[in-house]
């Protein structure tokens, strides 16, 4: 079955980027000139995704407000022709997919966001893009939600998008068992989530995209919430998966960025605008001159 929904889960509170987060929502944040959360949009369209839910909560309007018509703003911009480029970046932003909200009302973590969105997605598979994730592409590259879904449709199995990362950091996220399968796609067995450093199974982590199909509900509603935390774990239920011989992982192509994280937010700002057609060069230019100064 095409697929043709994705559900973006957003309402983390993002205690680790206070105090920008305490009335912009992290999702908001910009890269160069665009909100982090509009990237993942972006990726879902381009990737032939039409319907997006976006799981919110309080404090968070202003995503709705972003992924809407500004009628004022574009009629101003309409008014002055010099400024068609601009009036077409803010109206395309409205038209980029059919977008839809729901509210997380207590953050009970990855699992219980994504139980939200059961309704919405019915009995069709569907792709889930975290919202701390970015991942950008160089000219030509796949975007990581196709490559997943390419993965899905290859080998009749959920996929999720991972990258070999640090110790530190697999301890900080999960560790996966995996077998080679074909090229950078590889056979999932069993997930550890935040492994102590005897328990990592390889260096490779789940980073923010998969494909899923929807009995992945069942298995979230049968995930016992964490005794530390309270949190119900998305990765219990991927782990099912990978025991039950039906969950993939690609070693993407692409660079991601944890815009949860401020290091990784500046990260992707720099690179962002390295990329970026309107201010690349002279970024460049910018940032050579100021590695002479250091």
């Amino acid at each position: 079955m095409k697929i043709t929904k994705a559900i973006i889960p957003a309402a983390g509170l993002g205690t680790r980027v206070l105090p920008a987060s305490k009335s912009v929502p992290k999702e908001m944040l910009n890269i160069v000139d665009k909100p982090a959360i509009q990237y993942l949009v972006e990726e879902c369209a381009r990737s032939g995704i039409t319907d997006i839910l976006i799981i919110t909560n309080r404090g968070k309007g202003i995503i709705e407000d972003h992924f809407d018509y500004a009628f004022e703003l574009e009629e101003n911009l309409k008014k002055n022709p010099a400024k068609k480029d601009l009036y077409d970046a803010v109206h395309s932003v409205a038209d980029l997919a059919n977008i839809y909200y729901i509210r997380q009302k207590e953050t009970k973590g990855l699992g219980h966001a994504i139980l939200a969105a059961e309704a919405f997605v019915g009995d069709e598979p569907f792709a889930i893009l975290y919202g701390d994730d970015i991942i950008l592409n160089a000219p030509g590259e796949k975007p990581v939600l196709r490559q997943l879904i390419d993965a899905f449709e290859e080998t009749g199995k959920c996929a999720c998008g991972v990258k070999e990362c640090t110790t530190e950091q697999v301890m900080k996220y999960c560790t996966l068992d995996v077998t080679p399968l074909s090229g950078n796609v590889y056979d999932v067995h069993k997930i550890v989530e935040k492994p102590r450093e005897e328990e990592i199974l390889s260096h490779f982590s789940i980073l923010g995209r998969n494909v899923v199909t929807p009995d992945v509900f069942d298995l979230i509603r049968t995930t016992k919430p964490c005794g530390r935390t309270g949190e119900i774990y998305f990765s219990e239920a991927l782990s099912t998966l990978a025991e039950q011989g039906k969950l993939v992982a690609v070693d993407f192509i692409g660079k991601r960025y944890d815009m949860g994280d401020k290091l990784g937010i500046m990260q992707a700002n720099v690179e962002g605008a390295l990329m970026h057609p309107e201010i690349g060069e002279a970024f460049r230019a910018y940032l050579k001159e100021l590695a002479g100064d250091l």
